[in-house]
Parts: structure tokens; sequence; C-alpha cells
């Protein structure tokens, strides 16, 4: 009996990753049923990737009232899982950007304090894992936001409290860990982080993130200002150069703060979600790993949902089912895929592709199957 493997990303806009895999194997099934199929669909800790996570989980949404990026009280929610223990916490969902309009976007004045709040909520729940996606941020604060709301506090050089927002960094003087959630350090933290900037500099996180944040010329220059000055208190105090780190820049300094006060660790998205899935154990004598997302071209192969596929296979054969294909032959068989079906080439317009994908995909589903099982 062949064993198939589909895992796939979602089909932005058309199909969530659960969809893609019902529907291929709907169509495989038409034409033979001595096979075994296990459905692994994937994320890479950007949109979709609850949805996923919540396949393996088996949790529920909790929803708490928390402070957004400027300190106004909002709803936001996260995955938990009470047989697991585990947590997962898009910070976007407290302290994104997408939670501001246009003309209140301002990296000096957002804080991260919403994600501290929901991280507190788990932790109180007795979770031993947490799992916090950082992407989307509104944020420039290095996670002070985020610490404040599990206990720590920050000082400037009289000793005053500082709010935790961006203009801070270059304020700080002193953090005191004394207060901190009782819990905090029994708590496994991995987070998503598919960027490798450092902390500041002309790679780091004000440069290349603040002003997609709202930030202006000069606003960049003190948020850079600032996280250097935040390395060098951690320096002083923690005897830690977090600009040494890769990805500490990520989420506007979020990575930094989530390495110092969380003690956390930084792996790429679809590496966590594969860890959760039991990916590597569960296609271990599989004959085919189908995988898909909405567009394939080179992009798709740096950090996303297939290359965390190609990384996983040994000896399977590799079938990939895409919306649109923008890749060249060459590159096809460099990278080994033994099948590609495109919705595209069956539509008579993009919009056709996209509001017919199930029709489409489930056609492709058995032209694979009468052409390879």
């Amino acid at each position: 009996m062949k064993k198939i493997i589909l895992a796939p990303d979602k089909f932005k806009g058309s199909l969530t990753g659960m969809e893609f895999c019902d529907v291929i194997e709907r169509g495989i099934r038409k034409h033979t049923s001595d096979i075994e199929i296990i459905k692994l669909p994937l994320a890479d800790g950007g949109d979709g990737t609850i949805e996923v996570l919540n396949f393996y989980l088996e949790g529920e949404m909790i929803s708490i009232e928390v402070h957004d990026p400027l300190h106004r009280k909002i709803t936001a929610s996260y995955l938990y899982s009470e047989g697991k223990k585990t947590a997962y916490i898009e910070m976007a969902e407290a302290s994104g950007i997408r939670l501001l309009k246009g003309d209140e976007a301002n990296p000096m004045l957002t804080s991260t304090y919403g994600t501290g709040e929901l991280i507190n909520d788990a932790l109180n729940r007795g979770v031993n894992h947490i799992i916090l996606g950082i992407g989307g941020s509104a944020t420039n604060d290095a996670g002070l936001g985020m610490a404040r709301a599990l206990g720590y506090t920050f000082l400037n050089e009289k000793k005053e409290g500082l709010k935790g927002i961006g203009a801070d960094l270059i304020l700080l003087n002193s953090i005191d860990s004394s207060a901190i959630h009782p819990r905090l350090n029994e708590v496994k933290f991995e987070v998503a982080c598919d960027v490798d900037n450092p902390l500041y500099g002309e790679n780091g996180a004000a440069y290349i993130y603040s002003p997609q944040k709202g930030a202006t010329p000069e606003m960049v220059l003190k948020l850079d200002a600032g996280l250097q000055n935040f390395n060098e208190v951690v320096k002083k105090q923690f005897e830690a150069d977090l600009q040494e780190i890769s990805g500490a820049g990520a989420a506007g300094g979020l990575g930094a703060g989530c390495i110092l006060f969380l003690n956390a660790i930084l792996n790429s998205g679809i590496d966590l979600i594969k860890k959760e899935a039991n990916f590597d154990t569960h296609i271990k004598g599989a004959d085919w790993i189908i995988t898909g997302e909405g567009k394939l071209d080179d992009q798709t192969f740096s950090g996303k949902v297939i290359r965390g596929v190609l990384d996983s296979i040994t000896d399977q054969k590799l079938a990939i089912f895409c919306g649109l294909l923008d890749l060249k032959d060459d590159r096809v068989k460099e990278l080994k895929i033994e099948h590609i079906a495109e919705m595209a080439s069956y539509a008579s317009s993009t919009e056709d592709s996209i509001q017919n994908a199930f029709v489409y995909l489930e056609k492709s589903a058995e032209e694979f199957a009468i052409t390879n099982l």
C-alpha cells in the first residue's frame, strides 16, 4: 500500500491548508482506494498559523481584554491547549500594525504591552510551553512593553519608571527584574522568527522596519540610537550582547526582548510547526509528499512552507500543487520536483482560478493519481 503525505500551506484567499488536504484526498480516492493518506497541514508563522496549530494542539481560543499598541483597551485572542499545556500567541493580535489607523502609526509611541498581557494570562493558566509569533508588529520597543506587563521595571537615570515605548529606549538606564511573574522562568518559550536582522545598525530593526510602522527619518535615527542604548544597558547588567544574535532585530527588536526577558529560542516559523506536527517522523516510509501554496516562485524556497518540506525530504517523491507557477524549468529539475500542477492552467482568468480553486485542485489531484499511482 502506497503512503502519501499531504503537507500544504494555505492558498491565500482561496483555500485553507485543511481544505487543500480534503480536496486532494477526494480527487485521489476517486481513482485508487488502496492508499494511506496522512494530512499534515503546515504554516510558516504568518496568516493561518493559529488554525494549523489548532489541528495539532486541539486547543481553544481564549479571548481577554488587553491593551493595543497605543495602550487602548481591546479584546485579543490566543490559542490554548489544556491537554498539552501549550499556548500559541500571535503578537499581532495585541500589538500589530493592523490595529492602528494610518495616521496613528508611530513606533516612538507604540508598545508591546498587550502581548505581555496575553503571555501573562497563559502563564496564569499553567502552560509549560508558549510559542510566540512575532510578525506584523506596530512597535519598535525591543520588547520593553511586553516585559513590563510581566513584572519587569525599566528606569531612567533618575530612577523614574518608563512606560516601555519606543521613545523610552534612549532613556533607559537600568532594568529591575525583582518582581517578574513567578512562572516566567518555568516555561519554555519558542519564537517564530524568519528574519536575521541584527538589533541595530543599517540592517537593524529601526532602519529596515520602522519606516513601515510610521517612523520619519528623524525617528529612525532616534530609535536606532535607543536600541544601541538598550544593548549597552543589557551588556552592563546582564553581560550579554544581543547585537550578536541573528534575528534580534525582528519585530522592532522584540526578537532581542524575547531572548533577554523570556529566555526564548528563536526558530523559523515552519520549523516550529513541523515540530508540533511531528513531521519528520510521519513522513518516514512515504512514497509521495504533496505540498502546495498559492504562488510558486523563487521566493517560495526561502523560509516558507515548501522550503521546510524540501528540507525534510529524504527519498520521497515531491509533488507541488499551486495556484500560479512562476518557476523556470531548470529550477524545477534542480529541486527534484517530480510533479507540478498549476490551477491557473485550468482557469479562464486569475479570478476564476481563485474562486474555483476547489474544482481545479480536485481535477488536478485526479490527474496526479491516474499518472502516478
